[in-house]
């Protein structure tokens, strides 16, 4: 007794070491009566209103912890412990299913789909129309021109200028970071928003990773590539607008700068080539109105006439 006056927490070892000097240890059962499980942390597992069924179903006497918030669930089990004759189908399931389930749901797949889960596609009867372009006044005034003259919804470019015009979506929609990580989810409210299953996006070439995320979902996807020419004035001021020249670059800095970010745009033009998709078509300022048309004709799916229409807008590659 005088040892335990001066021990840590004695309660959880005084009891036991009686047990041990008095008992038998063939009267002894070594296991807990204690229900009680810990995360890969070292913390222990909370229990909650919903876990009720299934701590009934394990071989203990007791279980810890019991959340401060599961009020249910306290109320049940002390309705439980006033009741006599009551039968209980032990399965000790317990620690292996809570193990089972955590680690499936490191992978997004527990019991059922949970919100960002079940959104997570776009749909299968949905079709994504998604316009490429590095100029972005061009794609903008392409998708201008087909909203004027085709019934489809279209937003500008979404992951990349953060006051694009958006509806409210909850919040969702409040910066580019929380588009690019619930872009999906993103998407998927717009088109419910607007009512329709085909929808046109703008996006930067430098985007690959958002526009591989796309191309692999179940949804219809197709890609327009705007290739444009990019003249020595264009890039000196794409320098600026970027941060990477001032006002104060020379002009040699500049001719230096030039060369290498227009292999830099046509880089990300060709790792979007390379990947092959399905469904890809191209426009170029290089081209004919005419060969143009045929191209967006086979991606917006209308007829030649009105593809046409659209891409005789003179001004449509003008900076």
């Amino acid at each position: 007794m005088r040892f335990f006056r001066t021990t840590w927490i004695p309660d959880e070892t005084f009891f036991q070491t009686l047990v041990r000097h008095l008992v038998p240890a063939k009267e002894i059962e070594t296991r807990t009566l204690t229900f009680l499980m810990f995360n890969d942390y070292g913390m222990p597992v909370n229990f909650y209103n919903d876990h009720y069924d299934m701590l009934l179903a394990q071989n203990f006497l007791f279980a810890r912890k019991i959340s401060p918030e599961a009020k249910e669930l306290r109320a049940r089990l002390g309705e439980l412990w006033a009741t006599e004759d009551v039968e209980f189908r032990i399965s000790d399931e317990g620690r292996n299913l809570y193990k089972f389930l955590a680690g499936r749901g490191r992978v997004g797949r527990r019991f059922a789909p949970r919100f960002w889960e079940a959104e997570a596609t776009l749909g299968r009867h949905r079709e994504l129309l998604i316009m490429v372009c590095k100029k972005w006044h061009v794609a903008k005034r392409l998708l201008d021109q087909i909203k004027q003259r085709v019934d489809i919804a279209g937003v500008e470019y979404l992951f990349e200028e953060e006051g694009t015009p958006l509806p409210d979506l909850g919040g969702i929609q409040s910066s580019l970071d929380k588009r690019a990580r619930h872009r999906r989810v993103l998407v998927r409210m717009l088109y419910e928003v607007y009512e329709t299953d085909k929808m046109i996006l703008c996006m930067d070439p430098s985007n690959l990773d958002l526009l591989q995320d796309f191309m692999s979902d179940r949804s219809t996807t197709r890609v327009l590539e705007i290739d444009c020419s990019f003249s020595d004035e264009y890039l000196a001021g794409h320098a600026k607008r970027t941060g990477l020249a001032g006002d104060h670059t020379t002009d040699e800095q500049l001719e230096r700068l030039v060369p290498t970010l227009r292999n830099d745009l046509h880089h990300e033009l060709d790792r979007i080539r390379d990947k092959e998709y399905e469904n890809y078509e191209r426009i170029s300022e290089e081209a004919s109105p005419e060969e143009n048309a045929e191209a967006l004709e086979r991606f917006l799916e209308v007829d030649g006439d009105t593809a046409l229409e659209i891409m005789q807008i003179h001004y449509l590659f003008s900076d």
